[in-house]
């Protein structure tokens, strides 16, 4: 299951830089969970032939992924909003001062703000 999410991630991210045909054949694999054979019937192509697309792909996506790293800043930048969010729901018990500039501080990052005094 961690596979199929992690390789559904990557698609989503990288899947328009992968050939037409790497793409057909992800997505009936990962979306509509079509075996391979399923897949070579519906694209008129071998079953070997879906199973070097899909593994192409994924070697590709594993490949720019290592690269650019768009997945793991994702899922950083989603670690930290849930923390933001955590402190938010804090902060309706009784809000002071330090916890908002606390909450500013961990988003000036993700807004592009290098310094704090930029608002």
């Amino acid at each position: 299951m961690e596979q199929f999410l992690y390789l559904s991630g990557l698609f989503d991210l990288y899947g328009a830089l992968l050939t037409q045909r790497q793409q057909d054949c992800l997505r009936l694999h990962l979306y509509e969970d079509f075996s391979l054979s399923e897949i070579g019937e519906e694209l008129g192509i071998s079953r070997q032939a879906v199973y070097d697309n899909i593994h192409r792909a994924e070697a590709a996506m594993k490949s720019y992924e290592a690269k650019l790293g768009l997945a793991a800043r994702y899922e950083k930048e989603r670690r930290v909003l849930a923390g933001v969010d955590e402190d938010i729901a804090k902060l309706a018990d009784g809000a002071d001062a330090a916890a908002v500039a606390d909450i500013r501080a961990r988003l000036a990052p993700l807004l592009g703000r290098e310094r704090e005094g930029l608002t």
